[in-house]
């Protein structure tokens, strides 16, 4: 639990570092909308085993690992973050870029709901 906690605070210093990149877009293999509305985007994320993506952007989010999993992201300034999650687990993930790679022999599965941004209202 502490390497996650680690990669958050990495990935939400990292945020500026990259462009903006949507995983829906530059790697539709491992990523797939399921829901999105005004307020979330809710977003299927399936990995096989080995299996890496290329630098993509998420804004802040809640993900719910679907199976124990074991991976590994990449940073933009070239850090690498091995991180595990098990099953059920819910985390908050803020924004950030990564690359994300499945360092198990198993598939891993999550939802990720991407929290968009709200306007301020106006009194």
């Amino acid at each position: 639990m502490r390497a996650l906690w680690i990669l958050l605070g990495l990935m939400s210093m990292a945020v500026g570092t990259a462009s903006a990149q949507d995983p829906v877009v530059v790697d539709s293999a491992h990523y797939s909308l399921v829901f999105e509305n005004e307020q979330v985007r809710v977003l299927r994320i399936r990995y096989g085993p080995g299996e890496e993506s290329v630098m993509h952007d998420h804004p802040a989010g809640v993900a719910v690992s679907l199976d124990d999993s074991h991976m590994q992201f990449t940073l933009p300034d070239g850090q690498v973050v091995e991180s595990e999650f098990e099953a059920g687990s819910a985390i908050w993930a803020p924004a950030g870029p990564h690359v994300p790679k499945n360092l198990s022999d198993q598939a891993s599965e999550l939802i990720l709901v991407e929290i968009k941004e709200q306007p301020q209202a106006v009194e």
